[in-house]
């Protein structure tokens, strides 16, 4: 039975010999068409190799008989948006930073530009949206608080310069003691002088301890802070008498600062972004409803 169920019935076409619970695989060719389809594509890698890069070298590829690269598509294409935006950017820095916002082609082309720097270049610490991120000492954006001046001009000088930095003989530039790290302030002193600057920035606080903390400030914060908290924003001492603070406004978060300073650092872009660009950043940042 077995032999009868193996001989190959006359006519079909010769098996593969794999078998399997009996079944066998006929060994049928290809149909043509698959074939051809097949020879075709060995045919188009072939042209393709001989035209376009195809084989990778030590530091780059063939290039091909029509010399095409991707990458060269691209320059051409950046190359082309910047050769357009140029026009753009000689404006801008052609113009007065103040009068930026009364010619509207401009104002849009420079907002614009400003955001993409924005983005690229500052939202890491001031956050997409300009809000800043107080835990870090990074500043708000968007209120009208600001250290060092405000103004399109102010913020451009910031931007160009950075804050406390090495890098920049013109960086803004202020210091804070560490009054308690240093010992300059008992810890009695520094426990009434947090007190004083609760009371000031109408928080709740011990009235005792906020007396006597006024004279401790008085002498020892007044020069840099104001006599009433005020600050002095192109001294870089920030207001101490309202709700708006840098890197918080609560009794132990005061008391860190009293007792070891702060000394938030930002870089130059002077080195890093074209001039026009900077321009462009401050108005964008300008424009975002804070500043002067």
């Amino acid at each position: 039975m077995a032999a009868q169920h193996n001989k190959k019935p006359k006519g079909d076409p010769e098996t593969t010999g794999h078998s399997w619970d009996g079944i066998e695989e006929f060994d049928n060719p290809m149909p043509r068409w698959w074939l051809w389809s097949f020879y075709i594509t060995i045919a188009w890698a072939v042209i393709y190799m001989v035209f376009y890069p195809a084989w990778p070298l030590i530091n780059s590829a063939t290039t091909g008989i029509l010399g095409y690269s991707t990458r060269g598509e691209v320059a051409a294409e950046i190359a082309r948006v910047d050769a357009e935006n140029q026009v753009w950017y000689d404006r801008l820095m052609e113009a007065d930073l103040a009068a930026i916002r009364d010619d509207a082609e401009l104002n849009r082309f420079a907002v614009n530009a400003g955001a993409a720097v924005f983005r690229a270049q500052c939202s890491q610490c001031h956050g997409a949206g300009a809000a800043g991120v107080q835990a870090g000492g990074f500043p708000n954006l968007l209120d009208d608080e600001w250290l060092w001046g405000g103004t399109p001009e102010d913020i451009e000088i910031t931007v160009t310069h950075g804050i406390r930095n090495e890098d920049y003989i013109d960086a803004r530039w202020s210091e804070m003691p560490a009054f308690g790290r240093d010992e300059l302030l008992s810890d009695e002193e520094i426990d009434q002088v947090v007190h004083h600057v609760l009371n000031i920035s109408g928080q709740a606080h011990d009235a005792a301890l906020a007396e006597a903390g006024a004279e401790v400030f008085d002498y020892n914060c007044s020069s840099c802070h104001g006599l009433d908290g005020e600050g002095d924003i192109y001294g870089g001492a920030p207001p101490l008498n309202n709700a708006i603070w840098l890197y918080g406004g609560d009794e132990e978060t005061i008391r860190e600062s009293v007792v070891n300073a702060r000394f938030g650092i930002m870089p130059g872009f002077a080195e890093r972004l074209p001039a026009a660009q900077i321009r462009a950043v401050a108005t964008y940042i300008h424009q975002l409803g804070g500043g002067q």
